[in-house]
């Protein structure tokens, strides 16, 4: 049998095959070892502190905390909007969480009717998953404390301590500050500032009018975050406050308004409706800017039910609209002075006279006085001293309306102003211009319709803030004063509303007026009762005005015995002190019948307190009268040596022995 033969070039083939493969492997082996060893260096080197937070990230949240809303406060520095404690109840809704029959059994401890239970239901399930829903605001310290002590049972309730809103003055401020509210769907943004987290917080409150809403971002400062631990399905189970990120206050807010004025002018309305603006002569500062009747904000803060809201809406007196700002009225007669500058500008003689019968027939229509009887001859300042209507008929008719209305828009007529808050309203100041811009039908300015014009009425309506800067240029006699009423944004002054050009007007115009104005509150003026401040030598000028809002036709209403909506609107205009004005004032009583009687007394009481809270003018109020001068008696000159008594004349001599009775007094 023949053995196997081996070839050793074989054997030597075949190891140097598995050798090289050995070495491929192992080769392979080693790339991946090393970067198996690469990764772990990178991961454990170099990615530390990113995989420390990602592990500290499971083990602790940061929960959002909303920043301190920052204060707003008058020229003074009191306090008109602020924060104060609130215990708040919270819901977190969760995978096995049974958010009925949780809302039924806190409804034993806090007051949840069936209606509100179903809307918190509504409001929890369209919640975000981890997302606490507010079930209750301003909880007692009883409820707060009943909450508390039933945590462990209720592991998805909270009761904890947050920040609300308070307006300590009420309804005085409500349309200039305005309020904060819950964030509705429609103020979330997908992109800018209301697209932050902060957004969807509970406590978290956004401005919904007034200075909280033009001012909402310098007001909400800047959000914190609370670090709490918690378990494997999110649940908190401690507070860590060593990791807190402290929020940032919101700036501080300072008003040019003053908070005694305001709450002075609410008082003086009472129950009426309209508006008054009070305004700095020098500076353009406002500092009363209050309409009537008003509304608490704090009631918006805590969130109106449906009943409430429909009461305020449906008010006839509307306390929801701005009346300062958004309602706009007929100027009325407090119009004349505007129509009487623009007739001096247009060279009619002051001096010159019309005859005041009682009216005017005009284009086959027969245009009445206020006073029956008329005024009889009226120069100009007699005319704006007597308001008579007949006098500013015939200027109206003269001049015609372009020059009215060039004059009217140079004094804030028309026009909105950027005192930091929306709402403002232009109202309308008529001319040839504007009748064919917005009256396609009747192009043509119609000369009937002056006459109306000069006295404020026909087309033409205004705000109550528009009189008052009418009537502080007026006042100032040289500059186009624009109003302020935001003095300062943490701590930055905003620019003065002084800072503006001079009117361009003859200062011999502007003092004529301003002396028919002072004639107004004289003796035999149309405010001279009403006016009269009591305040030693400082006296007031002002201009009164009833606004028709009603066609007395046949079978209409009017006087006071009339429904309230068809009566006349009363105005009142005034600036004070008379020799070197310091404030201006524009009063709007909203069918108050009569600018004497229902406007000028509510200015004359506002004007006093601005008057009084004056250092300067109070140091005049006060300075005593002088003493009159002495005059010496030459017979008292010199003493005499014996004192002189005065017999009384005609008394009873009493008889011998007899007492005198002191004198008052019979016998005993």
């Amino acid at each position: 049998m023949a053995e196997p033969a081996i070839f050793f070039e074989e054997v030597n083939e075949r190891q140097g095959v598995f050798h090289r493969r050995a070495i491929l492997m192992g080769g392979f082996a080693g790339l991946g070892i090393a970067a198996l060893g690469s990764r772990l260096a990178y991961l454990q080197l170099l990615e530390t502190q990113r995989y420390e937070k990602l592990a500290t990230s499971n083990q602790f949240n940061f929960k959002l905390v909303p920043a301190p809303r920052g204060v707003i406060v008058d020229r003074n520095g009191a306090i008109l909007a602020a924060n104060r404690p609130n215990f708040r109840l919270l819901v977190v809704k969760d995978k096995e969480f049974d958010t009925e029959a949780t809302l039924q059994t806190l409804a034993n401890f806090v007051p949840l009717d069936d209606r509100r239970q179903q809307r918190l239901l509504r409001e929890i399930n369209s919640a975000p998953r981890r997302a606490p829903v507010s079930v209750m605001e301003d909880m007692s310290w009883e409820q707060f404390s009943a909450i508390n002590v039933r945590s462990a049972e209720m592991p998805n309730v909270t009761a904890d301590m947050g920040e609300v809103r308070v307006y300590p003055h009420g309804g005085a401020f409500a349309h200039v500050i305005g309020y904060v509210a819950k964030v509705n769907q429609e103020d979330i943004e997908p992109t800018g500032p209301n697209a932050d987290p902060i957004m969807f917080h509970p406590g978290f409150r956004i401005g919904k009018q007034g200075i909280e809403k033009a001012l909402d971002l310098q007001l909400r400062g800047r959000p914190g975050a609370k670090k709490v631990e918690v378990d494997a399905r999110g649940r908190e189970v401690r507070h860590d406050e060593a990791g807190d990120i402290a929020a940032v206050p919101g700036k501080e807010v300072q008003l040019t308004l003053d908070v005694d004025i305001q709450n002075r002018a609410l008082e003086v309305f009472g129950g009426e409706s309209g508006g008054a603006v009070l305004m700095d002569c020098r500076t353009g500062d406002i500092l009363c800017m209050m309409s009537a009747p008003s509304f608490d904000a704090n009631r918006f803060v805590r969130g109106l039910t449906g009943a409430e809201y429909r009461a305020l809406a449906n008010y006839e007196r509307k306390p929801l609209l701005d009346k300062c700002l958004s309602g706009t009225y007929p100027p009325g007669s407090t119009f004349k002075t505007m129509t009487a500058l623009a007739a001096l500008e247009a060279g009619i003689n002051p001096a010159l006279t019309v005859n005041c019968g009682g009216g005017m027939n005009f284009g086959g229509r027969y245009f009445r006085c206020h006073k029956k009887g008329g005024h009889g001859p009226q120069n100009m300042q007699d005319a704006i001293k007597n308001s008579c209507d007949v006098y500013f008929y015939s200027v109206a008719v003269r001049i015609g309306p372009d020059r009215i209305a060039k004059v009217a828009r140079e004094f804030g007529f028309g026009q909105t102003f950027d005192i930091g808050i929306p709402g403002q309203k232009k109202g309308i100041v008529p001319s040839t211009e504007w009748v064919r811009k917005n009256r396609p039908k009747d192009p043509k300015w119609h000369a009937g319709e002056s006459l109306s014009y000069g006295i404020g009425q026909g087309m033409l309506t205004a705000n109550c803030l528009q009189l008052a800067v009418m009537t502080a240029r007026l006042a100032n006699g040289k500059k186009a004063l624009n109003p302020r009423l935001i003095k300062s944004i943490g701590g930055k002054e905003l620019p003065s509303g002084a800072a503006v050009p001079d009117l361009p007007f003859s200062q011999e115009h502007l003092n004529y007026v301003r002396a028919g104005m002072a004639a107004v509150t004289e003796a035999g003026g149309t405010a001279f009762r009403a006016s009269q401040l009591g305040l030693g030598d400082i006296l007031m000028a002002g201009k009164t005005g009833t606004a028709q809002v009603y066609t007395y036709k046949a079978g209409g209403h009017r006087g006071k015995g009339g429904p309230w909506r068809l009566r006349d609107h009363g105005l009142f205009v005034a600036f004070a002190p008379l020799d070197a004005p310091r404030y201006a004032l524009a009063v709007i009583v909203q069918h108050g019948m009569g600018g004497s009687t229902a406007a000028a007394p509510r200015a004359r009481e506002i004007m006093r307190v601005a008057l009084l809270k004056d250092p300067e003018l109070r140091a005049r109020i006060e300075k005593p009268m002088p003493m009159p001068e002495f005059q010496p008696d030459p017979e008292l000159d010199s003493v005499p040596d014996e004192p002189l008594f005065a017999e009384p004349d005609n008394l009873p001599t009493p008889a011998s022995g007899a007492p005198l009775t002191p004198p008052g007094r019979g016998p005993a």
